[in-house]
């Protein structure tokens, strides 16, 4: 790896590790917007509030497959994200989709068998939203969405204008960011994004490769006037390349481009570096914020 690389890998993880002990989350209750039975499914979510004198924008992060938790705490993706976004003067909220319903993951669980659903998911998001808009201190027109994986997967379906529940929603996020989702389910539906969207993925992705989300980029150009959907794609990074695990070979999980042979996962320095000031870039730029 190249001296600047590495040193700037370096910095940046030096600057998450000061700007994490900043982020102290306020435990809350988020209703989904599922309601099974006509009671709606209440999420446990993690409120990390930046401090600002006037109204701030807000993310939604939306976890993936294998859940919000680490050995029973919130995992450090999260929390390194939203003390990074408090001190970019963004809030962010976390919420976990599984815990109200008796799972802790379902990435071991096969696509069309899984117990959450993205279904159910996407009403998490969209009930999150409207969580967002009345917090004090939130500008509701500055809301949006983040997700990993799964949660990307979600963030997509959550942005796509084709579900009648998306198109009617109350409250639309004003911006949304898909670290490597899975799109082909949206891309067969036909994708109509209600806000700006970046995806950010791996070329060697082998989980939710990066293939079908170009081209769900792709498709929206040229259609009806809709928003921009940009993707940035990184060389030799896997899924997870955010992370700083190294890169391992999960034979546990059923789906992927080769089924039953497992997929890789695992932090890429150079693409963890280049995503989170691609990241940074785009936020600063839609939600018009201070550098």
């Amino acid at each position: 790896m190249a001296a600047g690389v590495i040193r700037g890998v370096a910095l940046l993880t030096l600057a998450w590790a000061c700007v994490s002990a900043w982020a102290t989350p306020t435990d809350v209750r988020v209703p989904s917007l599922d309601a099974p039975g006509g009671t709606a499914v209440v999420l446990r979510g993690h409120w990390f509030a930046a401090e600002q004198a006037t109204p701030a924008p807000a993310l939604v992060l939306m976890h993936g497959c294998g859940g919000a938790y680490d050995r029973g705490r919130l995992a450090a993706r999260y929390t390194e994200l939203a003390a990074r976004l408090n001190a970019m003067g963004v809030h962010a909220l976390v919420t976990d989709s599984f815990g109200p319903r008796g799972e802790k993951e379902i990435c071991t669980q096969r696509n069309g068998q899984r117990s959450v659903t993205q279904e159910q998911r996407r009403r998490d998001a969209l009930g999150a939203l409207v969580w967002l808009a009345a917090q004090p201190g939130v500008d509701p027109s500055r809301t949006g969405l983040l997700g990993w994986s799964n949660g990307g997967s979600t963030v997509l379906a959550a942005l796509n204008r084709k579900h009648p529940e998306v198109a009617s929603a109350s409250l639309q996020p004003s911006l949304a960011v898909a670290f490597y989702p899975g799109c082909a389910a949206e891309l067969r539906r036909g994708f109509e994004p209600t806000a700006p969207l970046l995806m950010l993925l791996g070329e060697l992705d082998d989980w939710t490769p990066a293939g079908p989300c170009k081209d769900l980029a792709a498709a929206t150009r040229g259609a009806a006037p809709v928003p921009p959907v940009e993707w940035e794609a990184y060389a030799n990074a896997h899924h997870g390349f955010d992370g700083t695990a190294p890169v391992r070979l999960r034979r546990d999980v059923p789906n992927g481009v080769h089924p039953g042979l497992g997929v890789h996962v695992g932090a890429e320095p150079a693409a963890r570096t280049a995503a989170a000031e691609r990241l940074q870039r785009f936020l600063r730029e839609s939600w018009k914020l201070e550098p």
